[in-house]
């Protein structure tokens, strides 16, 4: 992590990475990272800067009154559309929250804990074609993508009885179920999938390519019945009894992923199990078929007890240990007008703490992070409105717009 600016006090971590016949080992010793990497020539090393005092953004209050937000989605104009874990999507039209839901899926969910509706995602081409997609565990635990109609003459209101399942996925245990979506700059619909498992994924789900758990998915909704698969997809063309699906794997629950609405680079939040917290990064144009380590690594780190000898790990870019949080909340690069000294952070936060942290990139490629600020309340999810703002869901009902101003933006509560 790195603070800007001469006034701002800091304290300085710094982990050495070494890497030898594809094991690594990780040093934590202060400046002796520095003498090694000094010997040595060939170690990886990242400076964390932590920030005592740094410049606080501003969260503001929009909505409040809701109930367990887990995520929050534009559809390309002023309307937002709020996911509330218990089975409804409300609508806030930028003046208030409408009385009816866009979509009510109470009876087909199970909730709650980890379970219940958990995102949305508008088809890129909405505005003609009226499509949208939400993830839920339904009655049985099984993580569903389903994909739902506007009603023509009412764009607040989807027809519920144009439901088509997309996906349904065994999904065992409550927890870990992540269950993000999005669209990516190619088209395609990505969809994060957690382990599975609560006993640091006992059975291999994240490593073990024929499972669809621990994994990203694309696949191409706008083909094939219901869907097909990319002819880009990494593992397609394999002759092993793979999951064509898979676009990235080794995560544990990566409960929010993002896209650079700029860049199409591709940021994922994977909560960690006991001891770190990772942010990792696929750059736009990739090929895919990343493995992000778990259950072997945890963050940076070679799990006690595995063999990580066996892998090729793509190591996270941002990572914090469990004496600063407790679970990693993935967030969106800053890309509105409103607030142009956030324009290129990647804002993220933690769940426990309220922590909101900024991530900005060196030109060498490597990545730092700053405290920006902290809700009183703890944080569920972010969000992007169609200009590229920025929006907090905390626990406590409330979607609050990040912001750098004095003015105060007006708040609506709901009925």
């Amino acid at each position: 992590m790195h603070v800007a600016g001469p006034e701002a006090a800091v304290c300085e971590l710094v982990v050495a990475i070494y890497c030898i016949k594809r094991k690594c080992y990780l040093i934590r010793k202060g400046r002796m990272a520095h003498k090694i990497a000094r010997s040595l020539g060939f170690v990886t090393l990242v400076v964390v800067m932590v920030a005592a005092h740094a410049d606080e953004i501003k969260l503001r209050p929009l909505v409040s009154g809701l109930s367990g937000i887990t995520s929050i989605a534009n559809a390309g104009d002023e309307r937002l559309f709020i996911v509330e874990q218990t089975g409804l999507v409300r609508v806030f039209d930028g003046e208030r929250l409408l009385d009816e839901p866009l979509l009510d899926v109470r009876s087909q969910i199970s909730c709650c804990a980890e379970r219940g509706l958990l995102s949305l995602a508008f088809h890129p081409r909405f505005k003609e074609n009226g499509l949208l997609f939400v993830c839920y565990t339904d009655t049985i635990g099984r993580v569903t993508v389903e994909r739902y109609q506007i009603f023509p003459d009412d764009p607040n209101r989807a027809n519920e009885s144009s439901a088509t399942p997309i996906m349904q996925i065994l999904h065992l245990q409550s927890g870990h179920n992540a269950g993000q979506l999005a669209f990516g700059p190619d088209g395609y619909l990505y969809v994060s999938i957690g382990d599975g498992n609560g006993n640091g994924d006992a059975e291999n789900n994240a490593q073990d390519l024929t499972r669809y758990l621990g994994k990203i998915l694309r696949i191409d909704v706008d083909h094939g019945d219901p869907y097909s698969i990319p002819d880009t997809n990494p593992f397609l063309g394999r002759t092993e009894d793979v999951i064509r699906e898979i676009w990235a794997y080794g995560l544990r629950n990566p409960w929010r992923f993002s896209f650079d609405r700029k860049t199409g680079d591709l940021f994922i939040a994977d909560v960690g199990d006991s001891s770190v917290e990772e942010i990792d990064f696929q750059p736009a144009g990739s090929a895919g078929g990343q493995n992000y380590g778990w259950n072997l690594m945890e963050g940076p780190e070679c799990r006690a007890g595995k063999d990580c000898s066996s892998i090729d790990p793509t190591l996270p870019v941002l990572f914090y240990y469990h004496d600063e949080g407790c679970a990693v909340i993935g967030g969106y690069r800053y890309r509105g007008t409103l607030q142009p000294s956030l324009y290129g952070m990647y804002f993220y936060a933690d769940y426990c703490t309220g922590r909101i942290l900024s991530a900005t990139q060196s030109p060498d490629g490597t990545w730092h992070s700053q405290l920006a600020g902290k809700a009183d309340a703890r944080i569920r999810t972010f969000g992007e409105d169609a200009a590229g703002e920025l929006l907090v869901g905390t626990e406590d009902g409330t979607v609050w717009r990040i912001s750098t101003n004095e003015p105060r933006v007006r708040s609506f509560r709901a009925r």
